[in-house]
């Protein structure tokens, strides 16, 4: 806080305020990550302010701001291992490229037999690769995988989330009348 017009009282007020606004986003209805609030003065009245004013207030100030700011959708990214027999390189590479993975290194070993391949690949489309991987490589390859972060998901993903959020809430409006 950098002003001093706001009794303190009413800063818990703000403080839920803006943890209620970033608990469900605008977007997909998911919690907003990666946001910093500054509160930097407010003004009472002697008679409307509430603890419920001051919450409201935070809440739709912060809702106000995430409109203009261009949040995004974000999912979780794995870094992708694979290890196969060197014959079937090319299509671990296709099943990777399908997943949307991104390739940031590759390795032969000494005797060109085996390859290491290591990608970017959102987790959720690694769903089922442990059976693709065995049945194109006959059960000779083997993957590990571990969080790395989380990035944008591509502008039609997120039109596609934003589209059946709006259905979901649509749907939950029809059955409260």
């Amino acid at each position: 806080l950098i002003g001093a017009n706001i009794p303190p009282e009413f800063i818990p007020s703000c403080e839920k305020g803006a943890q209620e606004a970033v608990s469900k986003g605008c977007l997909v209805g998911a919690p907003i990550e990666n946001i910093r609030v500054v509160l930097t003065d407010g003004v009472t009245h002697p008679v409307d302010s509430s603890d419920l004013a001051f919450r409201a207030a935070m809440i739709g100030a912060i809702r106000g701001a995430l409109n203009t700011a261009r949040p995004a959708v974000l999912e979780p990214i794995s870094k992708l291992e694979v290890i196969v027999p060197s014959e079937f390189q090319g299509d671990v590479l296709g099943t990777i490229n399908q997943r949307r993975g991104v390739i940031t290194h590759s390795e032969i070993s000494d005797d060109g037999s085996i390859v290491t391949l290591v990608a970017d690949v959102p987790l959720a489309a690694m769903f089922s690769y442990s059976s693709t991987l065995r049945s194109l490589t006959q059960g000779k390859g083997e993957f590990t995988m571990e969080y790395k972060s989380h990035e944008r998901v591509t502008p039609d993903t997120q039109a596609e989330l934003m589209k059946a959020y709006q259905a979901r809430l649509a749907e939950e409006q029809a059955q409260k009348k």
